[in-house]
């Protein structure tokens, strides 16, 4: 009986966790969508006008970029891809989970080597209508990912029954949670993301995901 109720309270706990994690998430993605909004905004503003107006719009937008669109687009990256890892929702089971894994990817990749440089060049060279239309998608897409998030369209990516699949730990969930508020707070503190200890525990995670898909973690499956 001590054992039911021992291992209830571990699936309960478990479970809180998992749900700030899925808090972090959803907070850090309508933070990125947020920030991006206002980068469009800025380089809209900036786009056309007098020196002492774009000198200010870029500048503002450069610093949004960096302390705030850029931490909260690795955090919400970090907390979904975890998410994926560590629940039975995985990255390739459904086309919604696969679509927003690969718009995910896509975007960090245009947002690192594309849009930040941008951003660096403006400064002197002024908004373009390329940069203004990439911030204005980046928000629409990540708009599009939070649709699909509540309406889990299109089933799962192959129609053939698969075996159940576990859930991580609760120490991964912590680890997300406290991971990525840590993260969050140094970039805000430097003025640039930096997630070393995001990316540490996604390696981990990735790496010991197997073993929770196969349902060899212990007291692993948590409604």
């Amino acid at each position: 009986m001590s054992g039911w109720r021992d291992s209830l309270q571990y699936h309960c706990v478990t479970k809180r966790w998992r749900h700030l994690t899925v808090w972090l998430h959803v907070l850090t993605s309508v933070g990125w969508m947020a920030q991006a909004m206002a980068l469009c905004v800025l380089l809209s503003v900036g786009y056309g006008s007098d020196v002492s107006v774009r000198s200010a719009a870029t500048s503002m937008a450069h610093v949004l970029d960096g302390r705030l669109l850029g931490p909260m687009a690795d955090a919400s990256a970090f907390t979904g891809i975890m998410l994926a890892a560590a629940t039975p929702w995985g990255f390739f089971r459904n086309w919604w989970v696969l679509i927003k894994f690969v718009i995910t990817l896509v975007q960090l990749y245009l947002g690192i080597f594309l849009l930040s440089p941008a951003l660096t060049e403006s400064l002197t060279a002024g908004p373009s209508r390329v940069q203004i239309a990439g911030s204005g998608l980046m928000a629409s897409a990540i708009a599009f990912q939070g649709w699909l998030s509540v309406a889990k369209p299109w089933g799962k990516v192959r129609a053939h029954h698969r075996a159940p699949v576990g859930t991580g730990p609760r120490w991964i969930f912590v680890a997300t949670v406290g991971g990525g508020l840590a993260d969050l707070a140094f970039a805000l503190a430097i003025g640039h993301p930096m997630p070393l200890l995001s990316l540490t525990l996604l390696v981990i995670g990735l790496i010991r995901r197997p073993r929770w898909v196969n349902g060899r973690t212990a007291r692993a499956a948590v409604p």
